[in-house]
């Protein structure tokens, strides 16, 4: 993969924008935890491969150091400033990606066009996710794999906690959720059987616990 090229596109009129969080997040101290799970979401990848909500290109370094000679990226960011991070990620570790300023709700592909939707920490800042878990179901090839790592709501004195503090949270982490049911309604949708689903103790309160997994899309007609 030498060719190092980024194109970027946007369709959308309604953009989110975020300018402070997106240069906060890249601060974050949760990156390093987060390295292994990212690493499991690029684990051998090949042939078309969506992106959803690419941040600020955070799994693009590893992705240039799994993909094979096949792969062929795309990533939808609709937040331009993280947008304009991304790609600039994107040339420093040498992807060639297909970068759109769409959002996961109205995704800019034909039905079947991907082999992989990779979701990291995504759902939890979707405005409307059963929207944007259809579509992943839309754009999915017969068998092909969602693989996701997502922070959820957690249980007990945390899950309170995130209760409390979500109306919060939200506006100021780029209408981050903590309180998003995020495994029922993966596991719960007529289009995918799981493949894996992991709950993982680890990360700094109030975005603990996560969860990481892959889907796969069933083969014949999506319900709905």
């Amino acid at each position: 993969m030498s060719d190092s090229s980024v194109r970027s596109t946007t369709r959308n009129g309604g953009e989110i924008s975020h300018p402070l969080f997106a240069t906060l997040y890249e601060l974050s101290p949760q990156g390093f935890l987060l390295a292994p799970h990212r690493e499991y979401l690029a684990d051998d990848l090949s042939g078309r491969v969506l992106d959803l909500g690419c941040g600020t290109g955070d799994m693009f370094p590893f992705v240039a150091d799994a993909a094979g000679d096949d792969l062929e990226y795309h990533a939808v960011e609709p937040d331009p400033h993280m947008r304009t991070r991304a790609a600039e990620r994107a040339r420093e570790v040498g992807l060639p990606v297909d970068l759109r300023g769409d959002r996961a709700e109205a995704l800019p592909y034909p039905d079947d066009s991907f082999d992989v939707v990779l979701s990291g920490m995504v759902f939890c800042t979707i405005h409307d996710p059963d929207a944007a878990l259809a579509e992943v179901a839309r754009v999915l090839k017969p068998g092909g794999e969602f693989r996701f790592l997502e922070h959820v709501h957690a249980d007990g004195w945390q899950g309170t906690g995130q209760e409390l503090l979500n109306p919060v949270w939200k506006r100021v982490a780029g209408g981050c959720q903590l309180t998003r049911e995020t495994v029922p309604r993966f596991v719960g949708h007529e289009a995918f059987s799981v493949a894996e689903i992991e709950r993982l103790e680890f990360g700094i309160f109030p975005a603990t616990p996560f969860v990481r997994g892959t889907l796969c899309r069933r083969r014949g007609g999506l319900v709905g």
